[in-house]
């Protein structure tokens, strides 16, 4: 049978579902991952684009930095010593240099010093008394410090002599010295070589005055340092030379830092959480943190312009200093730099690295992204990055999404309506949203009206474990600028209780939620009317009498318990006690902040045994500055 031709309208409604079908983004959702070459893409049931970036492409002049890091397509982690390999030839490798002093101050060494670091046993520098320079005039002794950059376990340190002039020309003297090259511990040190105001300070590890060996193998300390210091004045009996000067090490540095390229994703995206992969002895810590922008440099540049202490953010010519003009600048130019926080986030706090996966710490639309990670070793413990991971949909829900709560301040423990106002910016080639969801450690009761302009609209809703979420009639570019307005009732406990929302399209189930931006500052927190002095609320038990006979009735008591006006965790405690005073057992320890919590206790120690029948107390213990707050509550167990 052959099918009828359509009409012309049909034909027009046709070829006009055929443009929107493919002016929209079948998927707008992109998977970056840093490192992790050797793993296969995510698997995702949905069509997404992956980036993969190489931590070996870290580049300064994309403001990335790897400092002491070793540096693999699968892994990063601390660089490692080999304690074979002789590092005094290797320590401007490493990111380190090696000073001299000189009449004018500490300096560069110069091309003689090379002799002691060549790798030639048969090529040596004299001590001979040319490197005083003019006698009386300037340093009288010789002096090297081989500064590696960072802090590292060196473990020993070798020097000798030409093999033909062992018997005569070895080192009669000397001082060597070490540093961890941290500068708040500067002038605190045994002993400082100063000159022309130029000053380093060492701890002295060996002090020999009388050697009469030619082969000098030195232990140093167990402690990561950064330099090395020797001290070779002229010998009593003549010539002395250095052939060979050996450092040795093993183990991880003690701190390296890895700073990622700015990531630029083309145009401000909402952000997915961020997974990670790696590897962490005990002993060992990695700090991950990340930071979002919105330009393509997070740095502000400085000038001095030799006018007093008069320092400028622009070049000569008058336009703003970049990282390449600024590198440009003579050295006694450059003023140094400072982050640039109108453009950019601060660095985030380290992210819990046992959970494997975190929010992003954002709350607007953001184009560029920089993580750092920071590895603290120990001589037998380190660590590892095997990849970083997050998701970004570009384009977003929205252009924009400005949110704000009312009222900004409320009564704690009072149950009070609040209206979230969320007023969405939708470009032609966002994507919309049909869900709004709200995280808040208050108590939400319940969602009373949802209004889309002013009009009250059709919605469900459902509570989650950090607030609750409401399914919206779709807004799209038709509806751009529409304000949302929902009610609820809800208790605060803590001040500043924030409402954080977030939109996405149910559609859509693999894209990333969109953060609502505060229409100003704090324009999503709430605060409290008043703070009382206990930061204990509302203790109580159900049932007060309760029969842990193992029927199924009334077999545990439920503990709830409210804590109030708490902004950074404290330590609490419930525990049971008989009405003697003695502790039966612990219900609960650990970390705690602001909210409405429960807990179940069944009549059990800790050991498992059941306690005898009779009276007993709850006690609810809060560490605050001021010292610990009690309250208590009666129990009884009946048979």
């Amino acid at each position: 049978m052959r099918l009828p031709k359509p009409r012309a309208y049909q034909r027009v409604f046709y070829w006009v579902a055929y443009c929107l079908a493919i002016a929209l983004p079948s998927h707008a959702l992109t998977i970056y991952r840093i490192g992790g070459a050797d793993l296969p893409k995510p698997e995702l049931a949905a069509e997404y684009e992956f980036v993969q970036l190489a931590w070996e492409a870290v580049s300064p002049n994309q403001h990335g930095l790897a400092q002491w890091i070793a540096l693999q397509p699968e892994r990063i982690g601390p660089l490692s010593l080999t304690p074979s390999v002789n590092l005094a030839p290797l320590v401007e490798s490493l990111g380190g240099r090696i000073l001299i002093l000189e009449w004018n101050g500490w300096r560069e060494w110069y091309e003689d010093d090379i002799l002691i670091f060549d790798g030639d046993p048969e090529t040596a520098y004299l001590g001979d008394g040319r490197y005083l320079r003019v006698v009386g005039y300037g340093p009288q002794r010789k002096y090297w410090v081989f500064d590696f950059g960072g802090r590292f376990f060196v473990d020993r340190v070798r020097f000798y002599p030409r093999p033909r002039f062992a018997a005569t020309r070895f080192v009669e003297s000397f001082i060597l010295g070490t540093s961890d090259g941290d500068p708040l511990a500067d002038g605190t040190r045994e002993y400082a070589v100063s000159w022309r105001n130029s000053t380093l300070d060492f701890d002295i590890v060996h002090h020999v005055s009388e050697n009469t060996q030619a082969v000098m193998e030195l232990a140093l300390s167990d402690e990561p340092i950064q330099q090395v210091f020797i001290e070779l004045p002229e010998n009593s009996r003549g010539i002395w030379e250095i052939a060979e000067f050996e450092i040795y090490g093993a183990g991880p540095a003690a701190f390296s830092r890895y700073t990622s390229n700015i990531i630029d994703l083309g145009q401000p995206a909402a952000l997915g959480a961020l997974t990670w992969d790696g590897h962490i002895d005990a002993a060992a810590r990695i700090e991950l943190s990340v930071r979002t922008g919105g330009d393509d440099d997070p740095n502000t540049y400085w000038r001095r312009t030799f006018r007093g202490d008069e320092r400028t953010r622009f070049d000569a010519a008058g336009q703003p200093l970049t990282l390449r003009t600024y590198n440009r600048l003579q050295k006694g130019e450059q003023a140094g730099l400072t982050p640039d926080i109108e453009n950019w986030t601060f660095w985030s706090a380290p992210f819990a690295l046992a959970a494997g996966r975190g929010p992003m710490p954002v709350d607007c639309l953001r184009r560029y992204v920089q993580f750092r990670a920071e590895f603290h070793s120990t001589a037998t413990a380190t660590s590892h990055l095997a990849y970083l991971q997050f998701s970004a949909s570009i384009p977003p829900p929205a252009s924009q999404a400005l949110g704000q709560i009312h009222p900004l301040q409320a009564p704690a423990l009072t149950p009070t309506l609040f209206t979230f106002y969320l007023e969405p910016h939708i470009a032609a080639d966002d994507l919309g949203f049909n869900h709004l969801a709200i995280t808040t450690t208050a108590q939400v009761q319940a969602v009373e009206a949802v209004r889309i302009g002013g009009v009250d609209v059709a919605y469900t809703a459902h509570h989650t474990t950090e607030g609750f979420e409401i399914a919206l009639p779709r807004m799209d570019q038709q509806r751009t600028g529409e304000q949302v307005e929902i009610d609820f009732h809800a208790e605060v406990f803590a001040y500043n209780t924030r409402f954080a929302g977030q939109i996405r399209d149910s559609t859509r189930p693999f894209e990333v939620a969109q953060p609502v931006t505060p229409k100003a500052i704090n324009s999503l927190q709430v605060a409290l009317l008043s703070l009382a002095q206990s930061l204990i609320g509302r203790l109580a038990l159900n049932p007060a009498v309760f029969t842990p006979n193992g029927d199924g009735h009334n077999d545990a008591v439920r503990i709830e318990y409210d804590l109030l006006y708490v902004v950074d965790a404290i330590q609490m405690e419930l525990a049971v006690f008989d009405l003697a005073g003695r502790e039966v057992g612990g219900i609960y320890a650990g970390p705690a902040t602001s909210g409405r919590f429960a807990v179940e206790w069944d009549g059990r120690t800790p050991s498992g045994h059941l306690v005898p029948p009779g009276c007993y107390l709850i006690r609810f213990t809060a560490a605050t500055d001021g010292g610990q707050q009690h309250r208590q509550r009666l129990v009884s167990i009946v048979y």
